[in-house]
């Protein structure tokens, strides 16, 4: 007997401020201006998509003592956006990144509460925490937390969130206008929360919403945060280039939910992706390489380099070989607030690597740039994507994608025009949306009780 095909979920990443982005393209737009995401989330709401997800920037990134160029635009705040977007759409998932070092139970719970209440539904929350002193000083309390105790606060902090969405039940409200009746009892939403990070009580003030708490993601690759979405998520993001790494880390990530008496549908794996269309295979890969040239100039590819050496490498060729100088260690970072500069953990070692393969394959800094830092990517025309897309979900290495186009507002329209009504062909993905929630679109029940994250 044949196994049923997998529906395949999709989810558009609005391109914002990062080194996918080509700002530059004179088909780009605003990045900031409010007509730039409505295009965006009408575009994904017209194809169908589970949701739309913003990511968050609590501070903009300097290099060498300068704002880093990408950042230059500024941040908005995830919260406004996603309720103006919840006055315009009717379907879409709307899902936002808020950290968890830096903000407090409470008022989390309370904005995703309210969001979920004006959208009908559809809010969702990536659950994320924050590494460096850098950011920490936007903050009042400063500093940083080591990463195991940034992980503890993250467990405690949604689990008490949970407690405050869970304060009220849904039955509370009569609104009985014949007996003047209008609460069930006196005190819904009370709450007493005792903890190593939070110690609080009192009452929630937002009545339960419809889907009872926001759908929760998570974001990481690291050993704690496959624990903590095994846990706790609803979906999790993830980073992989090859079909054998995608189904290891969907076996392991949902190899670990039974310890938490959770099944393998209770959670999404939905990796990152960028995607360059074409009429052929031929002129999409031209396309591909035309956009990584923009995605990395000279400057940039300078910029990359010295989030490895930790030193400043201006003075160096981006056309030319890799410095022969050694990384230089330490804490100190020359990129603040760069999330790429942590996932070298031995920076020595990383430049030994690199300058093994450019010396094997002849590359320059900028081509070793291009090289190292491109995401998985789906690139073909778009039947080639369309069939890329779902051979990975059929084979169990992820559950969905969520897009990263590379233009700000209309890099998603080639790809709803093109790719989505082949893969409705197939018959793995909707043609019309079957729920009003974003638990709906997901194919989650409704939440329940979870176990406490081991630590």
């Amino acid at each position: 007997m044949s196994k049923p095909l997998k529906q395949i979920h999709l989810a558009a990443h609005f391109p914002g401020v990062n080194s996918t982005t080509v700002w530059s393209d004179p088909a780009a737009g605003s990045q900031i201006d409010f007509d730039s995401f409505l295009r965006f989330a009408r575009t994904a709401e017209r194809a169908k998509f589970d949701f739309l997800f913003l990511a968050e920037g609590l501070r903009l990134r300097e290099q060498g003592g300068e704002i880093y160029d990408l950042d230059v635009v500024g941040r908005p705040d995830t919260f406004t956006v996603l309720a103006a977007l919840a006055a315009v759409t009717e379907h879409l998932g709307l899902t936002g990144t808020i950290n968890s070092t830096f903000n407090e139970p409470y008022e989390v719970a309370r904005q995703f509460a309210s969001l979920d209440h004006l959208s009908g539904g559809r809010a969702a929350w990536n659950v994320v925490t924050s590494w460096d002193a850098f950011t920490g000083e936007n903050f009042r309390r400063g500093g940083f937390l080591p990463r195991e105790e940034r992980y503890e606060r993250a467990r405690e902090f949604l689990d008490t969130a949970h407690e405050l969405f869970d304060s009220w039940d849904g039955g509370e409200i009569l609104a009985d206008a014949v007996s003047g009746e209008f609460l069930r009892d006196a005190g819904p939403g009370a709450f007493a929360h005792g903890g190593e990070q939070f110690d609080i009580s009192g009452h929630f003030n937002v009545p339960r919403s419809p889907q009872g708490r926001p759908v929760i993601f998570q974001a990481g690759d690291s050993d704690e945060g496959r624990e903590f979405a095994a846990a706790s998520a609803d979906a999790i993001f993830g980073r992989y280039r090859t079909l054998e790494e995608g189904r290891a880390f969907y076996a392991d990530v949902k190899g670990r939910m039974s310890r938490y008496g959770r099944t393998p549908d209770e959670l999404k794996i939905l990796p990152a992706a960028s995607f360059v269309l074409g009429d052929t295979d031929a002129e999409a890969r031209e396309l591909a390489h035309e956009v990584r040239l923009q995605q990395v100039s000279g400057a940039t590819a300078i910029k990359h380099l010295e989030h490895v050496w930790n030193r400043d490498l201006s003075g160096y060729d981006p056309d030319g070989p890799l410095p022969d100088v050694d990384p230089e260690p330490g804490e100190n970072t020359i990129a603040l607030g760069r999330a790429s500069v942590r996932m070298h953990g031995d920076p020595v070692a990383v430049a030994r690597e690199w300058r093994e393969l450019a010396a094997a394959e002849g590359l320059s800094i900028r081509e070793l740039v291009i090289r190292t830092t491109a995401r998985q990517s789906f690139v073909g025309s778009p039947l080639t994507v369309a069939q890329a897309i779902d051979g990975l979900v059929q084979a169990d290495a992820a559950d969905g994608f969520i897009l990263v186009p590379h233009l700000t507002p209309g890099g998603l329209d080639g790809f709803a025009d093109t790719v989505v009504p082949l893969l409705q062909e197939r018959g793995v993905f909707r043609r019309e949306y079957e729920g009003p929630t974003l638990r709906d679109h997901l194919g989650l029940g409704a939440p329940r009780a979870l176990a406490p994250v081991r630590g």
